[in-house]
């Protein structure tokens, strides 16, 4: 870690060097996002931690996916759990195990994020298909998009030109692993189109790890009118993948190697496709209406074994859902005033069909699950001046579940949000922020249902977050700034696994994430760009039987960098590196069992580019360091389990565009 903090010491002192003598060209221009607001918005007015990933960014990168693409983002920990690029688990804010439950994704504003345990599925979209990426820190996504946006929201948003464009990628590394990509762009009287395809498949770094993925997207637009926009958009996406599992420190000591796997059958085959249709009308100037309607379709079949005996489920969720919104903008004398107004209807069915062999004891389950949600929301921002801006929501919030067949058979939630926030800048493009908010997550279907024993629990709690937020980002130039934000973030009843009762419950009490988060931003000369970035977190359950101890796979210390350097004559290179700090194993609320090791990964992509081709060289784990992303306790009786971390692996490629 010191080796680590040194060299980003060094690195930032030479750049601030160079702050006087720094030209003015290539000016970075200030993002729009969107999802803040749920409207295009520029990013001073939001008192947030905000972070937009670019094209420019992606291209650079060596990551193969979007999880990759987000490691080096302060406040997010990545876990690649099967050291195959497939399953993931993604942690904003220090969540720990629950992390996907507490974090909200969307694609093109659409909520991805499942009303069930299986989360988010990152290889749903390609990050060939993906145009940039927002993230909103924190909670105030709560009062805008509803449940699961305890930790910050997440929009990945994809492709759409109106020109033609065509290209297409090859790529083959390490562990048997070949890409293929192609991309078709254009317009058509008017009707605009992005069709994407991707084929991938790898054996993976470990035994039983293989998978096999097979993507589709298409994008339409169409303006009939000045005031009448259509958009159309679908993905379909298909996986085979094998589920290795952890090695327990009783598997090496059998002299068990780290690529070994002691669940040689476990699998999981994926198939997922979703429609959204988008009309939007502009009138009295300004002022828009528009409707989401989206249609998703996932169902998946695994096996899985273990010292507790083995379970294999089917299960099918199919989410409806219609959002309508409005957006009025007016003056209120001088002041610049913009009111949202909408409602979230969806509807969740989730068909249960499984086995499960528990401790000797067999168990068959046919379950009918749902959820209907209702919400409405206000949100509403007053730019008093040029420099100062003021904003609030609020959302009612509420869930209808039902199972079938169960007694009882029904249970109803309900949640009321708000948030409040102030900007105010200071000094040409510097601006200074604060912000409260309430945010809250619901169970989820299968916390409500147990796999253990096929019953249904209506005893779970909605948890609720309040977040509290003060930040700064200072511009020394167009093309330096560096961004500090502090938070505390205050979760009552929070959702979790008790290892012990093989049930989910309500922590007693509350518990508490106290965070710094720096990060650094420079582009002094036209060849070189340097973004590093910090992360403090402090985790604590403050009250109950684990009072005192730290929530499970937070780590205090992250800390990460990303190198670019144009060295002319269509090569570029690009270094990037990740220090995540030690952290209690998974399920080790008693903190009884130590920390898993902290790791120091290095990651590089050397690219090159002529005319309408670019070869590209990703190199990863550079210094072949032997780690493990994700550690838990498992085994009967309980010890400490890990899930390896690929070696030095290689992926090279050559793409056309034209």
């Amino acid at each position: 870690m010191r080796q680590f903090l040194a060299f980003y010491l060094f690195i930032t002192s030479i750049f601030l060097h160079s702050l006087a003598s720094a030209e003015e060209k290539n000016v970075i221009l200030e993002e729009v996002v969107v999802t803040a607001t749920r409207y295009e918005e520029q990013p001073f007015k939001v008192p947030a931690n905000i972070t937009v990933i670019t094209e420019k960014d992606i291209n650079s990168s060596s990551a193969q996916n979007i999880p990759e693409l987000l490691r080096t983002e302060t406040g997010i920990l990545v876990n690649d759990i099967s050291g195959n690029r497939r399953n993931y688990t993604v942690d904003l804010r220090g969540f720990g195990e629950t992390a996907s439950s507490n974090i909200l994704v969307l694609v093109d504003g659409r909520r991805v994020t499942q009303s069930d345990l299986s989360g988010v599925d990152w290889t749903e979209i390609p990050l060939e298909r993906v145009k940039k990426i927002e993230i909103i820190r924190g909670g105030r996504g709560g009062v805008l998009y509803g449940d699961n946006a305890t930790g910050g929201v997440i929009n990945i948003i994809t492709k759409e030109e109106d020109t033609f464009k065509a290209g297409a990628e090859l790529a083959a590394g390490s562990y048997g692993t070949f890409n293929s990509s192609a991309y078709l762009n254009g317009n058509l009287d008017g009707l605009s189109f992005s069709l994407t395809g991707r084929y991938l498949t790898s054996d993976g770094y470990r035994d039983n790890s293989d998978t096999e993925a097979k993507d589709i997207g298409l994008n339409l637009n169409y303006n009939v009118r000045d005031f009448l926009k259509l958009h159309f958009s679908t993905g379909y996406h298909k996986d085979n993948t094998g589920l290795p599992g952890a090695l327990k420190e009783s598997d090496f000591t059998a002299d068990a190697s780290r690529p070994d796997s002691t669940h040689p059958d476990d699998y999981i085959d994926v198939e997922d496709y979703y429609f959204k249709f988008v009309p939007e009308v502009y009138f009295l100037n300004d002022a828009v209406f528009k409707i989401d309607m989206s249609f998703r379709k996932r169902a998946f079949f695994s096996f899985a074994s273990g010292d507790f005996g083995n379970f294999s489920g089917n299960s099918e969720i199919k989410t409806v859902i219609i959002s309508p919104q409005i957006v009025l903008n007016n003056d209120i004398g001088e002041a610049k005033n913009t009111l949202n107004l909408g409602v979230d209807y969806v509807k969740a069915d989730n068909d249960i069909v499984n086995k499960s062999l528990f401790f000797g004891f067999t168990s068959i389950g046919l379950f009918d699950l749902q959820k209907k949600n209702y919400g409405y929301y206000l949100h509403d921002e007053i730019n008093i001046s040029d420099r100062l801006f003021l904003s609030g929501g609020y959302r009612h919030d509420r869930a209808e579940f039902a199972f079938s067949p169960s007694t009882p058979d029904k249970t109803d939630m309900y949640k009321d949000l708000f948030t409040s926030g102030i900007n105010y800048t200071f000094y040409k493009k510097s601006y200074i922020y604060f912000s409260f908010s309430r945010s809250f997550r619901y169970p989820l279907l299968d916390e409500l249902y147990s796999f253990f024993t096929n019953t249904v629990n209506t005893d779970l709690d909605p948890q609720s977050t309040d977040d509290y937020e003060i930040g700064i980002r200072h511009y020394f130039t167009d093309n330096i700034y560096t961004h500090l934000n502090l938070f505390r973030i205050n979760t009552d009843k929070e959702i979790f696994f008790n290892p012990v009762t093989y049930a989910n419950e309500n922590l007693d009490g509350k518990t508490l994430r106290d965070g710094i988060e720096i990060s650094f931003f420079a582009k002094p000369v036209e060849w070189l760009t340097l973004k590093a970035g910090y992360t403090y977190m402090d985790s604590e359950i403050k009250e109950g039987i684990f009072k005192g101890k730290t929530v499970p796979n937070v780590p205090k210390h992250k800390a990460s960098i990303d190198l670019v350097t144009f060295l002319g004559r269509g090569f570029t290179i690009a270094l990037n590196g990740i220090y995540v700090g030690e952290r209690p194993f998974i399920s080790d609320f008693l903190n009884d069992f130590g920390d898993q090791e902290s790791y120091l990964v290095l990651n590089s992509r050397v690219n090159y580019k002529w005319k309408y081709l670019n070869a590209f060289l990703n190199i990863n784990n550079l210094t072949n360091t032997e780690y493990s992303e994700f550690g838990v306790l498992g085994g009967f009786p309980v010890e400490k389990a890990f899930y390896p971390s690929p070696r030095i692996n290689f992926l090279a490629g050559v793409t056309i565009d034209f």
